[in-house]
């Protein structure tokens, strides 16, 4: 009987394809979670009424933070490879402090659509708040309504002869609980991104990264490269099917 050895540096190359191999499976399983939800977002919105919310300024703030946290981490990433761990956990500290940044933005995303009536409970929708037509917009099947001295109508109904408040007295705002599951559910996968950037920093400030030896870096900078691109699919289908 005879047992295979490897060398430390097979040892090492095995060690990364693996982690490169869970890395993928877990973006593959988080890409298909998404897709689930949006999938069901856009058959909510086939028929009945629905509500087109204007998207809180606060998250095209947060796409600045990830967008820019990207590049530090693969600045981390370049560091580490050379094996140069000072200059790899400045850009990990930077890349956190920006992580930090995206989550505080969503929450005052959030804080702006409570001040608008929009809660992850659905409120019915005549106790929105703001301007109609420029914070929110009620559908009909599809289409915008028009708000005429209190009374909304189908674009259709040029002589107001059909208000539909009666209608829309009965309905709840359906487009709020989408928007902060999709939005919610992505600062919780975000929260592993955080950890694992604290983790890769400690690892740095450690001297544990090498040209040789820096898989678990590449994991972390593909999890929060892959994060960034999520979360502008996310503002990119919120903002043009929302």
């Amino acid at each position: 009987m005879t047992t295979d050895t490897f060398t430390p540096q097979e040892e090492l190359q095995r060690a990364a394809r693996s982690r490169k191999l869970i890395t993928y499976l877990i973006v593959f399983a988080i890409v298909m979670f998404f897709a689930g939800l949006t999938s069901a977002y856009v058959v909510s919105m086939s028929g009945g009424y629905w509500t087109r919310i204007t998207l809180p300024t606060a998250f095209v703030y947060s796409t600045v933070f990830i967008a820019l946290g990207s590049g530090t981490v693969h600045l981390a990433l370049l560091a580490g490879r050379k094996g140069d761990n000072r200059m790899a956990a400045l850009w990990l500290a930077v890349t956190l402090v920006l992580g930090l940044g995206f989550t505080w933005s969503q929450f005052q995303g959030w804080k702006d659509l409570v001040a608008k009536g929009i809660h992850w409970s659905p409120n019915r929708l005549t106790q929105l708040k703001g301007t109609y037509g420029t914070d929110y917009v009620f559908q009909k099947d599809g289409v915008d309504l028009i708000l005429e001295n209190g009374n909304f109508y189908r674009p259709t109904d040029v002589e107001g002869a059909r208000p539909l408040n009666a209608e829309i007295d009965e309905q709840k705002d359906r487009t709020g609980p989408y928007l902060y599951a999709l939005t919610v559910l992505h600062l919780a996968h975000l929260a592993f991104g955080l950890l694992s950037l604290l983790v890769m920093l400690m690892m740095a400030l450690g001297g544990k990264y090498s040209p040789e030896d820096h898989a678990g870096l590449w994991a972390g900078a593909f999890y929060w490269h892959f994060l960034g691109i999520l979360w502008v699919y996310l503002l990119l289908f919120l903002w043009f099917v929302h």
